[in-house]
């Protein structure tokens, strides 16, 4: 008798445990509402003018996909919104991380998408590896992330040798008579400036140019009048530098109110901005600008997006696409992972390829890498106009002259 009722106790003790494991699907997917995607973003500090466009971004993104009810997830039955998190990180390296590990341990994110510029998303990566979530990536520059060997995160950011090598082209271009002559290369002295001073040199090289003025420049100085003495006393005609956009406006107001200028000036990540022109007026005219995406591309949504944002802001941005296609990619990986397991959903984009966004096809290489081209862009009136890819119709970059002339 004491066998059989030990036996009877078992047997109902199994078909209790059967119950649950069959119950235990279907209720964890009730349960799951939303897809909580956390983004590092700098809406304050130096970068705070990039971090603005950024947010509306994904932002957009993130509407746009809720309004069709979300991403289906196989492992949950059905179709699941996003909700986007974003901890400010105050565009300092040491801030971002700690909004990672707010937005992991407080807000309990699934996946992150990418903060902005290399000094901020390496700890950021840093800080994905540790927590083991996928963190998709973009803005690093790409020999720094590939270096790294980052276990958790994948990158979709611009060609830096094609990107490096654009202004030299553009030069080549001009009739013998307007040659550049005597360039300057001024770069942020940070990661993502020392990383670009090394491609910039070997470029100028191959195109027989030769620097007169090369030199790093200080993070939020508040006085460059050194380096503005030496483009006078070196005659510069071309300036090519890479700064944050407060640093590259104090450097051309202050290169006006000393009467130094240059028939060419190039910025990256600084002069693309629209705050720049907001800041400057008729002084940025001429000032020519990188790029990580335009409205003009012939790519489903490009133009309506451009559209939107200048509706939003009563401006141009050239870099809204790429974030926003940077979300289409991370909605399509989790819909082909058919999980929101980290690993798996990183999986889906390693080596595939992304059809149709608002920056055309994006194709991820095996090392979780995919590149895009930068633009060249020339303000003129208050507009950033597309000087590279060349299109139809498109804008020939004109040659600044004196101040006192303009």
């Amino acid at each position: 008798m004491r066998y059989n009722a030990v036996s009877r106790w078992l047997g109902l003790s199994l078909l209790f445990l059967t119950v649950c494991l069959m119950m235990s699907g279907p209720a964890r997917a009730q349960a799951r509402k939303e897809i909580v995607v956390g983004t590092p973003i700098s809406m304050t500090g130096m970068l705070a003018m990039d971090g603005q466009e950024q947010l509306w971004a994904y932002q957009q993104a993130v509407a746009d996909l809720n309004k069709k009810g979300g991403i289906f997830v196989k492992e949950f039955g059905k179709k699941l919104p996003v909700k986007l998190v974003a901890a400010d990180d105050e565009s300092d390296p040491g801030k971002g991380v700690a909004a990672m590990e707010k937005l992991i341990r407080v807000d309990k994110v699934d996946l992150f998408l990418s903060g902005h510029s290399t000094p901020l998303t390496v700890p950021q990566n840093i800080t994905a590896d540790k927590y083991k979530i996928y963190y998709h990536g973009t803005m690093c520059i790409l020999p720094i992330w590939r270096e790294r060997k980052f276990q958790w995160s994948t990158i979709f950011t611009f060609d830096l040798d094609q990107a490096t090598d654009l202004p030299y082209q553009l030069w080549d271009s001009l009739p013998p008579s307007d040659r550049i002559q005597r360039p300057a290369l001024l770069m942020e002295d940070s990661l993502d400036g020392r990383g670009f001073a090394d491609f910039f040199r070997p470029h100028a090289a191959k195109h027989n140019y030769k620097f007169v003025v090369d030199e790093p420049w200080a993070i939020g100085a508040k006085d460059y009048s050194s380096q503005i003495l030496k483009f006078r006393a070196n005659n510069v005609d071309a300036i090519l530098i890479f700064g944050s956009n407060t640093d590259c406006i104090t450097l051309v107001r202050q290169m006006k109110e000393s009467g130094v200028s240059a028939k060419y000036l190039h910025g990256w990540k600084g002069t693309w901005g629209s705050e720049f022109w907001a800041a400057l007026g008729k002084d940025a005219q001429y000032v020519l600008t990188d790029g990580h995406w335009s409205e003009y591309f012939p790519y489903p949504g490009a133009k309506e997006l451009g559209e939107r944002f200048t509706k939003k802001f009563n401006k141009q941005s050239v870099s809204v696409g790429m974030y926003y296609a940077l979300c289409q990619v991370l909605w399509k990986a989790i819909e082909n992972a058919g999980t929101l397991d980290s690993a798996k959903v990183k999986q889906a984009v390693v080596n595939h390829e992304f059809k149709a966004t608002v920056m055309g096809d994006v194709k991820y290489l095996p090392d979780g890498s995919a590149v895009y081209l930068s633009t060249a862009n020339q303000w003129w009136d208050g507009k950033q106009r597309l000087v590279f890819p060349v299109i139809k119709g498109g804008w020939k970059f004109k040659l600044a002259p004196p101040w006192e002339k303009r």
